[in-house]
């Protein structure tokens, strides 16, 4: 994992020292470097175009970092905000620095490897049993399932974090131990895990409560055993946009009726489609809600979100359905399974 101190160079630095420091970065879509003060605060930013250009002027190995960096290079403060990306990606920014108050960098978003920052912390549900897909299940918790060459959960948990969720919550229960051992708090990968353990089973909302405090106005909550390129930001700004207390991802489902559907008044035929074809949007297990709303839920008792949604339905309070413009497969049988197993083969 990238260190700050690996991407920060002083101004009275020379070129040659900066060419050693870029030599050493890994794992970042562009080599850069950010030139900063005795103050610790940064003035430019240094890539090896800004290298060549100097040495094509001068040849002078020795010039300080600080004479040839770019003073207007593009950053943003620190923001607990959304702060939308797709405006530096018009602007062909690759890396863009985050930084405090005082100009000290914070830490650096990968546009390459990051869809979006968004302000949410997340809850997966992982503490199911799995019975339909025994005996696959007997030893090995359903997330933990290979999917590829990582667990079914790993998928959705990289997906989070490609959308800036550095806070992850985990309701475990059934072999939930190896969960916890896999992954570990998360330092791994960058982000923040704590596992909620359920004594009972909870249901599919129940293990909201168990938190003390999200750290973000809406919680974003989503079952562990889906196999998905769902958009969260869509999610999200479609939920803000709205107004709405809660946002649901929604997949479609599509009915073939093999013959003609009559539409009567009474017994008499007032017109008949010939073998139409139905679309519902169903519930895809995957949720956005305000963060004041998880105080409807009792605490260490079972609860699912359904119980919230209806409850929201029936008083009136906004909630709307965003639907999944992508792959979408629940793995809750055998058959799924093996859907998702063929699927992952086909994608880079």
């Amino acid at each position: 994992m990238l260190k700050i101190e690996n991407i920060l160079i002083n101004k009275k630095a020379s070129i040659i020292e900066a060419l050693r420091k870029l030599n050493t970065i890994r794992d970042v879509s562009r080599l850069i470097l950010f030139v900063e003060n005795d103050n610790k605060s940064v003035t430019g930013s240094l890539t090896d175009g800004d290298i060549r250009r100097s040495l094509a002027k001068d040849a002078d190995l020795l010039k300080e970092v600080g004479e040839i960096c770019n003073k207007n290079f593009i950053y943003e403060y620190e923001t607990d905000e959304f702060l939308d990306l797709k405006i530096f990606r018009k602007r062909d920014i690759k890396i863009l620095p985050i930084l405090d108050s005082e100009k000290r960098l914070l830490k650096i978003i990968d546009l390459e490897k990051t869809r979006s920052i968004l302000p949410l912390e997340c809850m997966i549900m992982a503490g199911g049993r799995g019975k339909r897909l025994s005996p696959l299940t007997d030893n090995v918790p359903k997330p933990m399932l290979a999917l590829g060459e990582k667990p079914i959960i790993e998928h959705n948990i990289d997906r989070l974090i490609s959308y800036g969720i550095k806070k992850i919550y985990i309701s475990v229960k059934y072999l939930g131990e190896q969960i916890q051992d896999y992954f570990g708090d998360g330092s791994s990968k960058g982000v923040s895990i704590e596992y909620i353990w359920e004594e009972e089973p909870l249901g599919t909302a129940g293990a909201l409560a168990l938190v003390n405090n999200f750290g973000t106005e809406n919680v974003l909550l989503m079952n562990s055993d889906l196999f998905t390129n769902v958009d969260f930001e869509d999610l999200y700004l479609d939920m803000i946009s709205n107004e709405a207390q809660m946002a649901v991802a929604s997949t479609e489902y599509k009915v073939d009726v093999p013959y003609a559907v009559f539409e009567t008044e009474n017994n008499q035929v007032t017109a008949f489609k010939e073998k139409p074809s139905y679309v519902y949007h169903s519930n895809a297990g995957i949720y956005i809600l305000k963060k004041s709303l998880i105080e409807r839920i009792p605490k260490n008792e079972f609860y699912d979100i359904t119980t919230l949604m209806e409850a929201l339905v029936q008083e009136d309070i906004k909630l709307i359905h965003s639907p999944i413009i992508g792959f979408w497969i629940d793995i809750g049988k055998p058959v799924d399974y093996k859907q998702a197993q063929e699927f992952v083969k086909h994608l880079k």
